[in-house]
């Protein structure tokens, strides 16, 4: 049997491999676009969705599945850890993902927030910074990505899930990156996150932003350098934003 004309495994294999991390690779240049995990018939899944879904539909996965198949090729499909329970399985994947920079996947292994690939001065800085106490209702925002891609204030204050009516109770946004408390801002206003309030950036629909302004130097002094206690970093946890306060 050849890899091409795989596209499930027999049912007693399914049985053996338990949960596995599994990578998609483009055979035209080698490289591996997608890592994630599952059960049973799960890598082969991405073909058949490909095939299924139109227009919109379509995210980066499955734009360059398409297109490894219009150029006549097939996806290359390797497991990359198998026989694992389900929480092994999540570390494993969340590892893989930190390993591949510019995947196609959507959302970033869980964990990666606090516990993705450091530097070891990253590492020193985190652990030996103090918890920070709270003396605001603190918004937290998780930052690790975006912070690399524009201003602190721009990666902060755009485009968030949130309820307005929760946003606007609080008395300051910290941003965090890596467990550590990185930028103070007030926020003024809560605003849709469309591309007329927030120029250079596309719609999103569903979610806010603020305008605002950097925190004043007695704020900062409180929280930048200080790192988010325990409590609000549950490990694995995907949702970037965290309260301080009761809701």
């Amino acid at each position: 049997m050849t890899q091409s004309s795989i596209g499930s495994f027999p049912s007693d294999v399914t049985l053996k491999l338990k949960n596995y991390v599994y990578r998609l690779i483009d055979p035209r240049n080698g490289e591996t676009f997608y890592v994630g995990k599952g059960q049973s018939n799960r890598v082969f899944s991405h073909v058949r969705d490909e095939q299924n879904l139109e227009g919109d539909d379509i995210d980066n996965k499955l734009k360059r599945v398409r297109e490894i198949s219009v150029a006549g090729f097939e996806v290359a499909h390797v497991i990359h850890r198998h026989g694992m329970d389900n929480k092994t399985a999540i570390e494993v994947e969340a590892a893989l993902i930190d390993a591949y920079p510019g995947l196609d996947n959507v959302v970033a292994g869980a964990g990666s927030n606090d516990y993705g690939a450091m530097h070891a001065r990253e590492i020193i800085s985190r652990y030996a910074a103090e918890p920070a106490v709270f003396r605001h209702k603190a918004l937290l925002i998780n930052v690790n990505r975006s912070a690399t891609e524009t201003s602190l204030y721009e990666a902060t204050r755009y485009a968030w899930k949130v309820s307005k009516f929760e946003a606007e109770q609080a008395e300051v946004i910290l941003a965090t990156r890596q467990g550590l408390i990185v930028g103070a801002f007030i926020a003024d206003d809560w605003i849709d996150a469309t591309a007329s309030n927030f120029p250079g950036h596309d719609d999103a629909p569903g979610r806010l932003g603020f305008v605002g302004h950097e925190a004043p130097a007695d704020v900062k002094n409180l929280y930048l350098g200080r790192r988010v206690p325990d409590k609000y970093r549950k490990r694995g946890a995907a949702n970037p934003i965290r309260y301080t306060w009761g809701r």
